[in-house]
């Protein structure tokens, strides 16, 4: 069991609180007059996402989880379950809706994506910071209409919508920001 302090806080650190895997997102040194210092942290849930705040004295020890993350590739999903495989060894892993929450919305076949473990257990994971994928639903778009900063909704092949431009087409291919799940520009037009 490897252990750290707060003075070794780094922005992306793991630490593990109350028996859960947690990652620093903000920390910050307070000097009190006579005390010792202390160490003030926003602390990002790895399983769920909450972000909790947390004050630390700067000598505290607090463990390191028994976290990695690992390249695999998204095979398929059953509705109730989704299947990743790890390409080295072939070994397959599921992971419960709870686990890839939204990220299925913007998450084609044969993605490779960081899975989180913990302990042993896939628990999360994080998808490529941009994908490109087909527009499957939208109104026509509109001949000329580049300035006009309208936009209207579109669905992509992967069941996830975005607002876009008027101009986009069924058939656009299009880059999308996963963090934010946004639209970010056309890749392709429609043929």
């Amino acid at each position: 069991m490897s252990v750290i302090t707060p003075n070794q806080f780094k922005r992306g650190a793991k630490i593990e609180l109350d028996g859960e895997p947690y990652a620093v997102v903000e920390y910050l040194h307070i000097k009190c007059g006579r005390g010792g210092a202390n160490v003030r942290t926003k602390v990002k849930s790895l399983r769920t996402g909450a972000v909790i705040e947390r004050t630390f004295k700067s000598d505290e020890k607090i463990k390191q989880p028994d976290f990695e993350e690992k390249e695999m590739q998204y095979m398929y999903s059953d509705g109730e379950k989704f299947y990743f495989m790890d390409t080295q060894s072939y070994e397959q892993i599921e992971i419960g809706t709870d686990g890839v929450g939204d990220n299925y919305l913007f998450m084609p076949e044969n993605i490779m994506v960081s899975v989180q473990i913990f302990n042993g257990q896939p628990i999360g994971i994080d998808l490529p910071n941009f994908v490109e994928l087909e527009v499957t639903e939208t109104d026509p778009g509109l001949k000329g209409d580049t300035v006009s900063g309208g936009s209207k909704p579109a669905t992509v092949s992967t069941g996830g919508t975005v607002n876009v431009p008027l101009f986009i087409n069924i058939g656009d291919v299009l880059k999308i920001d996963t963090r934010e799940q946004i639209y970010m520009e056309r890749v392709r037009t429609a043929r």
